[in-house]
């Protein structure tokens, strides 16, 4: 059998595995051994296609590694839109409660809202930042 052969049973292999647990990083190790594939149709030595693999395996590992860790923390869920479509939605607030809460009517419903950190209760429009259980944390919007 060729070693060609074997590199792509076992790129085919780990791909299959990457399918069954779901994790990205075994498709990165996969790129090494298609690489190593490759390095054997070109006729490396197996020295050689051992060094394509984990060069090209572990290369590709450690960039999408510190790739994820360059990126932006995604918001929790309470304040995340992709998770919760009321993120950013506008609502009217009439008046404050001394406590600091007020009622908003949205979606046809009254809900309590509360404001977030640092904002001042003015009467006026705000956006709905976070959404914790039925309370709505709400934002001010600056006139433009």
């Amino acid at each position: 059998m060729a070693d060609s052969t074997l590199w792509w049973l076992a790129a085919g292999g780990l791909i299959a595995a990457e399918l069954l647990i779901g994790t990205f990083y075994l498709l990165m190790l996969a790129t090494g051994l298609v690489a190593a594939a490759l390095a054997a149709h070109a006729g490396l030595s197996m020295t050689g296609q051992w060094t394509t693999a984990a060069l090209i395996g572990g290369g590709s590992v450690l960039a999408w590694h510190l790739l994820k860790k360059s990126r932006p923390k995604d918001a929790p869920a309470q304040a995340n839109h992709d998770v919760n479509m009321d993120i950013g939605a506008t609502v009217h607030v009439p008046n404050w409660r001394q406590d600091g809460t007020c009622s908003v009517k949205y979606r046809g419903a009254q809900w309590q809202g509360v404001l977030l950190a640092g904002e001042t209760a003015v009467t006026g429009s705000y956006t709905v930042a976070e959404v914790i259980g039925s309370r709505l944390v709400l934002k001010q919007i600056q006139p433009s």
